[in-house]
């Protein structure tokens, strides 16, 4: 990894940088930030109420390693066996260069719609309406993979939560109808909150992230003290999985675990015009939130195969950390742990459902979808955009009703849900690259976190790695997309949905093309020689 220098790696602010106020943000007034949204082509309409840790428990709470690592171990296990564990550091060099691209992003480009506005102005607005568009299909199936876990995590920790039948699995039919029953509440609960003020949200955030990282601090202690093994012993064993060269494909395919986790990060980004000094608050709140994700992740990781009762257990491939904190520790604490991580589920639904309001937002805002003039109404009294919260809220209901008797294709509609995201990254990532290597701008005004000399290596990496991670989670393996077998759809589902999702997109983005609304690129400065 390398090292950035003080020097080489910047922060500057027209505010003292010793001065602080007494929520911890900088000095810079609501004014301030109106302005400088202002000269981005946008008139403040959403509140500011959310500071620097709220910043980063957004970012947090999308990854949320709580709720994915917890219920993603089986999966990277059960394809490359305990040595999967490599594939969390080398999944992380690539998302943190993704992740200072981002943060120098988000520092000069403070706005709803993170993703969508930066692709927007570095590549024109074609291929910024389709990064957005891939966003916005991402996060909302995101909502609803999310919101469906409760049923992995209620029912065990009360018997009254399964109000159909008795099966708790998500594959029985009296499974998949709770699981929806319980995901919908769970998303109306998230609903509510975030159209209620973003003031408010931002504190249910941040009690949620503060629960579940005390959570994480506990379980990990917990596994660390109940260890069988060793750290060497337990993260060089690949299991029978082959090993040398025949290990490959299994360790690319036990990949995935670590991809469907790391990534939501610049969802810290998404609140920007409602983040008090956004230029100073996001880049940080970024990688902070991708930082603390990525140490608290692995230790969980290493943490589980350490104190498994047995690497072999066919248990761990199944049932995962599960099985190793009912194997290991008492009912109590096991209990305790259930619960924090079903708060974290709903802190992640909760920050999930509130980026894809902005995403949406913001395409509206800019005339960029059907209805945008509805879409793109703030609510006066409470200054959010609670109409596209709705809209999200329904469209991720709906995909929660593909799970009923059809626990196959919800699954693999959610995995190929990460495919998306990670292209409409390369939308940015890549547009990005093209401009540093030309020796253009990526600024608006002073800038205020840069790569300096560094720029052109994190960029290269975020792009070549960030593409290979993409064809990887795409690869259509049976073991992945139809564990079952005989369903070459469900193999071959993250091409087809991708397709499809191109085809779609292309279709909505010929109605709004051609429409004013949005800033042009050039008002944001992009693309100037470097004097």
């Amino acid at each position: 990894m390398w090292s950035l220098t003080t020097k080489e790696l910047t922060m500057t602010s027209t505010a003292q940088p010793d001065s602080k106020a007494p929520d911890g943000t900088s000095p810079t007034s609501d004014v301030d930030d109106a302005d400088s949204l202002a000269q981005l082509g946008y008139k403040q309409e959403l509140h500011r109420g959310i500071g620097g840790y709220a910043a980063f428990a957004s970012g947090f709470s999308f990854v949320s390693i709580l709720t994915t690592v917890f219920a993603l171990f089986a999966l990277g296990f059960g394809l490359g066996g305990p040595a999967f564990f490599w594939t969390w550091p080398i999944v992380f060099v690539c998302q943190f260069c993704v992740c200072l691209v981002f943060a120098e992003l988000s520092g000069k480009f403070p706005v709803a719609g993170a993703v969508y506005q930066w692709s927007r102005r570095l590549a024109g607005d074609g291929v910024g309406w389709f990064a957005g568009w891939f966003m916005l299909v991402g996060y909302i199936v995101s909502v609803a993979a999310l919101a469906i876990a409760m049923q992995s995590v209620l029912p065990e920790i009360w018997s009254g939560f399964q109000f159909v039948g008795d099966d708790t699995s998500l594959t029985s039919v009296s499974g998949a109808t709770n699981a929806i029953i319980l995901g919908t509440i769970t998303i109306i609960g998230c609903t509510i909150i975030s159209g209620v003020g973003v003031s408010f949200m931002g504190k249910i955030t941040v009690t949620g992230v503060t629960i579940e990282i005390i959570g994480v601090v506990a379980l990990v202690v917990a596994m660390f003290i109940k260890a069988e093994r060793s750290p060497a012993a337990a993260i060089a064993n690949t299991g029978e999985h082959g090993h040398g060269f025949g290990y490959f494909p299994a360790f690319l395919a036990s990949m995935l675990m670590a991809c469907y986790v790391m990534y939501g990060f610049d969802s810290a980004a998404e609140l920007s015009e409602e983040t008090k000094d956004p230029r100073r608050t996001a880049p940080k709140a970024i990688i902070n939130a991708l930082l603390v994700s990525f140490v608290g992740g692995g230790l969980m990781i290493i943490g589980a195969l350490m104190a498994a009762p047995s690497l072999g257990a066919p248990e761990l491939s199944a049932q995962g950390i599960a099985w190793v904190i009912t194997s290991q520790l008492n009912t109590v604490l096991g209990k305790a742990l259930l619960i924090i991580v079903a708060i974290s589920i709903f802190s992640a639904t909760l920050a999930i459902q509130a980026s894809a309001s902005r995403v949406m937002f913001s395409m509206a805002r800019d005339n960029r979808l059907p209805f945008g003039s509805a879409l793109a109404k703030v609510n006066p009294r409470t200054g959010t955009p609670v109409i596209t919260g709705i809209v999200v809220s329904a469209l991720a209901i709906l995909i929660l009703l593909v799970n009923l008797g059809q626990a196959g294709v919800f699954a693999a509609i959610t995995s190929v849900s990460v495919v998306i995201v990670y292209l409409a990254y390369l939308m940015v990532t890549v547009p990005a690259l093209i401009h540093r290597l030309r020796g253009t701008e990526l600024s608006h005004g002073r800038p205020v976190f840069g790569l300096g000399k560094w720029g052109i290596p994190v960029n290269i990496v975020a792009v070549v790695m960030g593409g290979l991670l993409m064809v990887n989670i795409a690869w259509p393996r049976a073991e992945v997309y139809d564990p079952d077998g005989g369903n070459w759809v469900l193999q071959y589902f993250a091409i087809l949905f991708v397709a499809a999702t191109l085809i779609v997109g292309f279709l909505a983005y010929l109605k709004v093309k051609g429409q004013p609304g949005a800033p042009e690129p050039e008002d944001a400065l992009v693309g100037r020689k470097r004097s």
